[in-house]
């Protein structure tokens, strides 16, 4: 019945608001809002006296604004059954924040108006939005080329210097302290707590906040370990985070995750250089990673031991035996070098004698040759003395002498020119057997 507003109305012909909406309750109970499966995502979700409240909305995925709005309760008595339906099939249980595929039926109520009573949920859907998120971001990092960087970092070795982002007085952060630091070996570790909040909506910026303070000196620290106890699985959604997943793979230093249970996976699993399964287990690692240097460093030395020993060992047993040995020493190794000695003596004379033989062979040809030479050579010498002297003896002047010849003198000067004789001039004459000493006259001074 629909009342035109112009018109004056009394109060006999209004119908009561509980007719109204008992009217609208009517039309909505049509099957057409019976049974109806829906996609949104979970707002403000709070349980109250068994029965669980929420809002579903849904978002334009352009700009985020919610675009539809709807109340849903789920009852008691299929609440629980539905959260553990859901957290078997997808680890987790029903929060704030997760897309949903629920099944219900529209419902107006005269107090609380409009909502869906949910009666069922898909949680494969749930699982596969989850997943095609958590791919989504992965794959826009490997897009990035940054997804490996923080496993490719070298780890310090020992890592002992460990900053730790957890929440302040948690159990987890309470397991890993113990942990750490109850080693059988007393491995002594240096650790710091930058406090995050670790669930919730604030808890991607807290986490990168504290990932900052502790870029500004990394220089004091080997790695950094994000860890987190167990609780509702549904808490880590906010780990799955492009903003958080991406400062934890561009961190300059090594991240160790350890976050929730060993079923729990998170998009920073994949890209920390180290995950592990429970904030003790990081604490494990971290210690067999130093236990095994230590284990390294014992063998080690434990093998320079042994060998130490070992040489040690010989030693003594090669100076005993030339302990033994000395006294035989010098008379064995006298006759050794006398043998020896005679021996290259041996050698050597015999060397020598079939070296020298040729040689004196040579030399007494060569002996010979150089007599039958000189031989010859003075023969000839005498022939050509004998040339030679018969040859000054036709030029010599005593030949010419004793053919009738004189030579005459003065002084010892051969005269000749008449001119040289003035009269009184004393000179000699020679002859081939004897010479004359004269004075020339003036009746013998002519020419001839």
């Amino acid at each position: 019945m629909i009342l035109d507003a112009a018109v004056p109305v009394s109060e006999d012909r209004a119908i009561s608001l509980g007719a109204l909406t008992a009217c609208i309750a009517g039309r909505l109970a049509t099957p057409e809002l019976r049974d109806v499966w829906t996609v949104a995502e979970a707002s403000d979700m709070r349980t109250s006296g068994g029965h669980c409240y929420l809002e579903l909305i849904e978002k334009n995925e352009a700009t985020g604004a919610v675009t539809a709005r709807l109340r849903a309760i789920i009852w008691a008595s299929q609440f629980n059954c539905l959260q553990m339906k859901f957290a078997a099939v997808t680890g987790q249980r029903m929060s704030t924040g997760m897309k949903l595929l629920v099944r219900g039926t529209v419902n107006f109520h005269s107090a609380y108006g409009m909502s869906l009573v949910i009666t069922d949920v898909d949680p494969s859907f749930t699982v596969g939005d989850v997943e095609r998120r958590r791919r989504e971001i992965l794959q826009r990092l490997t897009r990035e080329g940054i997804a490996e960087m923080n496993k490719r970092l070298p780890w310090p070795v020992p890592a002992l210097r460990i900053a730790v982002i957890s929440a302040p007085g948690a159990a987890g952060y309470g397991d890993f302290m113990h942990q750490l630091y109850a080693n059988p070996q007393r491995l002594r570790f240096r650790v710091r707590l930058f406090e995050a909040v670790m669930q919730g909506e604030h808890t991607t910026a807290s986490v990168i906040n504290a990932l900052e303070r502790i870029a500004s000196d990394d220089d004091e620290w080997d790695c950094v370990v994000i860890i987190r106890g167990g609780g509702a699985t549904s808490d880590l959604i906010s780990f799955d985070s492009y903003e958080l997943a991406s400062n934890v793979a561009q961190f300059p230093l090594p991240v160790i995750v350890g976050i929730g249970h060993e079923r729990d996976v998170t998009v920073l699993d994949y890209v920390a250089a180290m995950r592990v399964k429970t904030p003790t287990a990081a604490a494990e690692w971290l210690v067999g990673q130093a236990q095994t240097l230590l284990d390294g460093l014992r063998r080690t030395a434990a093998d320079i031991l042994q060998t130490v020993t070992d040489r040690i060992g010989g030693c003594r047993t090669q100076l005993a035996y030339i302990e033994g040995q000395l006294p035989h020493a010098p008379k064995a190794a006298i006759e050794r070098a006398n043998a020896m000695i005679g021996a290259r003596a041996m050698q050597l004379s015999g060397a020598a004698t079939a070296r020298t033989a040729p040689e004196r062979a040579r030399l007494t040809a060569k002996g010979e040759n150089i007599a039958t030479a000189a031989c010859a050579a003075m023969e000839r010498s005498r022939q050509r003395l004998d040339s030679t002297g018969a040859l000054l003896d036709a030029l010599s002047p005593m030949a010419t002498l004793r053919r009738g010849y004189s030579i005459t003198r003065i002084d010892g000067h051969a005269v000749k020119s008449v001119g040289q004789m003035p009269d009184g001039t004393v000179i000699e004459t020679i002859v081939a057997d004897g010479r004359v000493v004269s004075t020339v006259g003036a009746d013998n001074n002519h020419n001839q």
